[in-house]
């Protein structure tokens, strides 16, 4: 009867998925069913290890952490775990072979979380971007390539580009939340005080970058999951366009968001170019 628990396993991280977001979850509703389980599995395994360090401030969150890190090596390894999220995740990972350096890496970033607060130098910042983002770029270019190891090494630095431009926006729209909740400034070079346009418009234009080189791997993925990461992709480029035209003073007052209807707005573009093969 393990099926009946593995699809437990699976519902939870469905679940995870859609309560906590909304235009995450749209996406992933865009990909193929063949894989659109697996991008959940991954991404309540990321929710989850994100909650520990971002939200439980009442409990022993190390010690919450090491046992979260334990329990996850032991699941891959046992290809089995009393934790759904965890018990799915290792499906995915054991499935795809998806490379144990690189949730040693999204690991490691999330233990920083713990306990460092400022990231100083170009490298702090990028090694912990690489580890938070990059890294869950790759594990989901694994199941979007079905074990194609040319095309994995063709689109993984374009799928690396694409992690980095989604946690850098996410990092921009949060500004106020993560210096006034977290006391974390993952920016370098950056002062909350002193934030301005210019300062705003040097991260604008470093994601945009990470876009270009991030978008030409879109176009190259499988069908199957072509018109999902396409979606993402879209809305995330209306949330930065909508923080370039948000003065820098309300990015530090505020959590910029984009509305449904625009979110809506972006789903039918996006399907109407994908429905006649322009993508």
């Amino acid at each position: 009867m393990k099926e009946l628990f593995d699809s437990v396993s699976y519902e939870c991280s469905k679940i995870v998925t859609n309560s906590y977001s909304t235009s995450f979850s749209l996406a992933t509703r865009m990909l193929s069913s063949s894989i659109r389980t697996h991008i959940y599995n991954i991404y309540g395994f990321v929710r989850f290890a994100d909650e520990i360090v971002d939200t439980f401030h009442s409990y022993n969150k190390m010690e919450l952490f090491d046992r979260f890190e334990e329990s996850l090596y032991l699941a891959i390894s046992n290809k089995i775990s009393l934790n759904p999220i965890l018990n799915s995740f290792q499906m995915t990972v054991n499935l795809y072979h998806i490379d144990i350096d690189y949730i040693k890496s999204f690991m490691t970033s999330m233990r920083w979380d713990l306990s460092k607060k400022n990231y100083k130098t170009e490298k702090e910042y990028k090694d912990y971007i690489y580890g938070s983002a990059d890294v869950v770029g790759l594990m989901c270019l694994k199941v979007f390539v079905k074990g194609d190891k040319r095309l994995f090494e063709k689109l993984k630095k374009p799928a690396m580009h694409l992690g980095s431009a989604f946690q850098k926006v996410n990092f921009l729209r949060d500004l106020k939340s993560d210096t006034e909740n977290l006391n974390r400034l993952y920016f370098p070079d950056v002062n909350i005080d002193s934030f301005d346009e210019y300062s705003k418009s040097k991260i604008i234009n470093e994601i945009k970058e990470d876009f270009k080189q991030g978008k030409t791997g879109i176009f190259q993925l499988p069908n199957e999951s072509k018109f999902g990461v396409y979606t993402a992709y879209k809305y995330y480029l209306r949330l930065l366009k909508k923080l370039k035209k948000t003065p820098s003073t309300e990015i530090k007052s505020k959590r910029i968001r984009v509305a449904n209807y625009q979110k809506a707005d972006v789903l039918a573009r996006s399907f109407i170019r994908y429905q006649f093969n322009l993508l």
